[in-house]
């Protein structure tokens, strides 16, 4: 799907998060990149061959 140079990151790649946003819709908490892989504002992912990856936002620090 990647037209850019250089490519980006696959949806198989860990830092596929890197990947160029082809579509965002924030009203509905959501962004589509340019690999396949739709990723949350949760940052929870669905990947384009249906998996799904859970949210995994950095956790506050315990004060």
């Amino acid at each position: 799907m990647c037209t850019h140079t250089p490519r980006c990151p696959s949806a198989d790649d860990a830092d596929r998060e890197a990947a160029h946003v082809v579509a965002r819709h924030p009203e509905q908490g959501w962004s589509l990149l340019c690999n396949g892989v739709l990723l949350f504002e949760d940052t929870g992912e669905l990947l384009p061959d249906g998996r799904i990856v859970a949210p995994h936002r950095p956790l506050a620090a315990a004060a």
